[in-house]
């Protein structure tokens, strides 16, 4: 499948906001966003007027970027947004949030969305007791996500355990230091969000 290999921190430059693309890095003095946030390219320091589908449309390719989506994953997961009940905007932040790599992500066992989504593509973790490798696949209530038994003293796993205990978790998830897994106790929020996204605009772009 096509994806992304170019510099990370282009995508955050381009759209203005930190991603939080590349882990602790994002966090620290040697984010290049910090140093040089106008967009990339030979006239990125240009002040440019945007229009009402130019803002339209960088929302929908910061929140895609945001999750690590493709262009054709993200709409279908919009069409999946308009056929539930609720707010179209909501249900479709609500169906990324419950990815399976995002919540990988979200328990503090990796430190992006895209080092999740390579764990769990190497068959790290395990879902209610069986192997997982497929990183979009929806989790529910009551599922368990834990780090398969033979891969606990993987390197990067020990080091990632030993900082998840302190990360910031969602309401939705109970997490376990103890055995390294996690329980899905309810679903995802739009409250549970911490990164500005204003989803209206999305809806209004795809509605055109």
């Amino acid at each position: 499948m096509a994806r992304y290999t170019g510099p990370s921190c282009k995508l955050c430059r381009r759209e203005g906001t930190k991603l939080f693309l590349k882990g602790d890095r994002c966090t620290s003095g040697k984010c290049a966003f910090d140093h040089r946030s106008t967009a990339p390219g030979q006239h990125g320091a240009a002040r440019k007027k945007i229009g009402e589908y130019g803002m339209q449309m960088r929302e929908k390719q910061k929140t895609r970027r945001y999750y690590g989506i493709l262009e054709n994953q993200f709409r279908l997961y919009y069409k999946a947004a308009e056929k539930k009940e609720g707010m179209t905007g909501e249900n479709l932040l609500v169906l990324l949030e419950r990815r399976l790599d995002n919540a990988v992500y979200r328990m503090g066992m990796a430190s992006s969305r895209k080092e999740a989504r390579q764990l769990v593509l190497h068959g790290h973790f395990t879902l209610n007791g069986k192997k997982a490798t497929i990183p979009s696949i929806q989790i529910k209530p009551g599922d368990v996500i834990a780090v398969k038994e033979s891969s606990r003293e993987n390197a990067k796993l020990k080091e990632l355990a030993e900082t998840a205990a302190s990360a910031v978790k969602p309401k939705w998830i109970d997490f376990s230091e103890s055995t390294l897994s996690a329980k899905i106790v309810a679903m995802p929020a739009r409250e549970d969000i911490d990164f500005e996204i204003n989803e209206q605009l999305i809806v209004e772009l795809y509605s055109k």
